[in-house]
């Protein structure tokens, strides 16, 4: 008996089609219950192709974001345009070019590295398997944390974004450490932020992408900024179109940042900041 191809292979003829969204359709199945996607999602990507890479921005913390992302990954991989998933939550060196697409997620999790510690492994499953059963590698993008002290240290990376960027990342982070962080230690963590953009660009950039097809990244919304993220890294040749999730309204600062921002439903208010400003009891 002759090995199967791998699905995307098979994915022009009607029939490996049918078979092809039935399997996908249970992976998504996985999930607790289903998620309200965004009206014409994920149909809706077919407007950004051709594009050498899609990236996808979420809410860490929405649930219904991570869903947008299966049922992309899903849409893309039926389609036959998926070339490979790249993520923020693995680190760059990691990926499962070498398993099979019947690989089971234990598998799947050891060849990213994957750390429950940093990222849960539930919210992103569905996504990541899903390539996976489509034979599509799935790449980590991130930059491995034992290069993050030199990163913090290496001040050429302070020219890495034009001053207005750089100065909107580092507002970005201080608010994101919600004010608490020294004033000495925010040029440090910018750097970071930068390095970790630069890694995923260069993950996306090196992808297997053959014609008509298109990697699709999958990280924070800030990563996926147009003006002082993983975009304003890459190649100049490089076509890459920006959809930003958003869960509640969309603001319209991001206009500018992105090419869609498909609007799920708004969060429960809550103030992650509110435990850290606590004042210590002794």
């Amino acid at each position: 008996m002759q090995p199967m191809k791998p699905y995307f292979l098979l994915a022009r003829s009607g029939v490996a089609r049918a078979v092809m969204a039935a399997l996908l359709a249970l992976v998504l199945a996985g999930c607790a219950a289903p998620a309200r996607l965004p009206p014409g999602w994920p149909q809706s990507l077919a407007a950004l192709l051709p594009a050498d890479a899609i990236l996808l921005g979420e809410q860490h913390d929405a649930a219904e974001h991570q869903a947008l992302q299966a049922a992309a990954v899903q849409w893309l991989a039926v389609q036959g345009r998926l070339s490979a998933l790249v993520l923020e939550m693995a680190e760059a060196g990691h990926g499962t070019a070498h398993l099979p697409a019947e690989a089971q997620e234990a598998a799947v999790r050891a060849a990213l590295a994957w750390d429950e510690r940093q990222w849960p492994w539930k919210p992103y499953s569905a996504a990541v398997m899903a390539a996976v059963r489509a034979g599509v590698p799935v790449l980590g993008g991130n930059l491995p944390r034992s290069a993050m002290r030199a990163a913090m240290l290496d001040e050429a990376l302070d020219a890495a974004l034009p001053p207005a960027a750089r100065s909107a990342q580092l507002e970005a982070v201080r608010e994101g450490h919600c004010d608490l962080l020294p004033e000495t230690q925010l040029p440090g963590m910018v750097r970071i932020q930068i390095a970790r953009d630069q890694s995923m660009a260069r993950t996306l950039a090196a992808a297997p992408r053959a014609a008509g097809q298109t990697a699709l990244l999958i990280a924070g919304g800030g990563h996926v900024l147009r003006s002082r993220g993983v975009p304003a890294h890459l190649p100049e040749n490089f076509r890459s179109k920006v959809v930003l999730a958003q869960a509640g309204q969309a603001q319209a600062a991001i206009e500018n940042e992105a090419d869609a921002a498909p609007v799920t439903a708004p969060l429960p208010a809550h103030d992650a900041c509110a435990s850290l400003r606590q004042p210590a009891r002794n």
